[in-house]
């Protein structure tokens, strides 16, 4: 892979025998997992506490471990399994199974298995082994409905064995590397908030307060709203807009393929032989964890009973209305139940600012290639973080097969400041 030219490679190897493997050093050896390390399943706490109190211990779930958050605790007993700090663990079951996370102190769920070594290995080296075998143990994943690591799989399956000093060499080295890569990758996630923090600002900027930044201004009477153009006016949303729920369909008549789309409160979710509505819509998740999501529909579609069509006058732009609704946060008005939903009749009588006809297409428009660029600049950030991560990948794999030769590698020495430096 392009990027490893610069590392030297061994001056000789030999076949290992094993397809995920390849070519190894002449001196490396092979052993197989059950040989080096064996797993052991969580088992689930009797109950789970929300605030930490004597004797208990993090509950670690798959999303704190990798969220890095602790949202649970539990209470230790001879009936659950403790994880170390830093211990690989693995994901056995569910749509992640076959992925390696770091553990910490805690209390292990029963969908995770912690790895025990029972051979002389470094641990950081056995750490970026089990991140090489990752896509194999994912891709061997089995079970009908919800996937399970397959246990013979992950024991039988074979490990590139160095001696214990090239193990701590590379181990460093990948340390380093890798740490430096996942700041690249923190630093383009942070961009990509930052770009849907400001998309949000400047779109809120545009349908509240117009495009002309000189322009008189007036206090819209609405507490959300402020100031607004003096020359824009204030109503109710009912008075602007139809808005009523989309129509009951069936699971099983949604079809992956066909004449039409099908969108619900998350957008498109399928096809339909039928259409209920032809034109150019905005659309709101009306039930449950999509309670006021804001989407769009144009052209002949059906609209599912979890979806509120918005039915613009001739008085209004689609865009900027939907643009509108969007930054009204619409889920704060639904009614509070097991499953939340959409208080239409409440979101109707909500004042609104009406900017004229021509300027409402200027602003739509404004808003369209703002949000075309932006989703480039996101685009582009998330198509380096790929690269990064194939990077990562593809460089722990190489050193942990031996591809590259990292015998002599040493941390190289931070640079010195500078007088000047260190005194600025």
């Amino acid at each position: 892979m392009a990027g490893l030219n610069k590392y030297q490679a061994y001056p000789e190897y030999r076949d290992s025998g094993v397809e995920w493997l390849g070519e190894i050093p002449a001196h490396w050896e092979t052993l197989q997992h059950k040989y080096v390390a064996y797993y052991t399943k969580g088992k689930n706490p009797s109950f789970l506490l929300d605030t930490p109190t004597k004797n208990t211990l993090p509950y670690l779930s798959m999303d704190c471990l990798r969220n890095n958050s602790i949202d649970k605790y539990a209470i230790v007993s001879n009936d659950i399994r403790i994880a170390l700090e830093g211990q690989p663990l693995i994901i056995w079951d569910g749509s992640n199974a076959g992925e390696f996370v770091k553990g910490r102190k805690g209390i292990l769920s029963s969908t995770m298995a912690s790895a025990t070594l029972n051979y002389p290995l470094h641990m950081q080296y056995y750490w970026y082994l089990c991140t090489a075998i990752e896509a194999e143990m994912r891709k061997h994943a089995n079970g009908m409905g919800i996937p399970h690591v397959n246990g013979e799989e992950l024991k039988n399956i074979h490990l590139s064995i160095p001696s214990i000093t090239e193990q701590k060499s590379i181990a460093g080295f990948l340390e380093f590397e890798t740490t430096k890569i996942s700041n690249l990758i923190e630093k383009q996630q942070q961009l990509i908030e930052l770009l849907k923090e400001k998309r949000q600002a400047v779109i809120s900027h545009a349908v509240t307060k117009g495009l002309n930044p000189d322009v008189p201004m007036k206090d819209s009477g609405v507490k959300w709203l402020g100031e607004v153009p003096k020359h824009w006016h204030i109503c109710k949303l009912k008075w602007f807009a139809n808005l009523k729920s989309g129509d009951f369909i069936t699971s099983n008549s949604i079809e992956p393929e066909g004449n039409y789309p099908v969108y619900g409160g998350n957008g498109l979710r399928g096809y339909y032989s039928y259409f209920t509505h032809n034109g150019e819509y905005v659309l709101i998740g009306r039930q449950g964890a999509l309670c006021g999501n804001i989407n769009y529909a144009i052209g002949k579609f059906w609209a599912s009973e979890h979806a509120v069509v918005v039915t613009p006058n001739e008085r209004a732009v689609t865009i900027w209305l939907g643009e509108l609704l969007r930054i009204m946060n619409l889920n704060q008005y639904s009614v509070s139940a097991a499953q939340p939903g959409l208080a239409v009749e409440r979101i109707t009588d909500l004042y609104i600012p009406i900017p004229p006809y021509q300027e409402q297409i200027n602003i739509g428009t404004y808003i369209s290639k703002y949000i075309s660029l932006d989703k480039k600049l996101i685009e582009h950030s998330t198509d380096n973080i790929e690269l990064l991560k194939e990077r990562r990948t593809a460089l722990i794999s190489a050193a942990v097969t031996g591809k590259i030769d990292l015998r002599n590698w040493t941390a190289p020495i931070p640079e010195a400041e500078t007088p000047t430096e260190a005194s600025a």
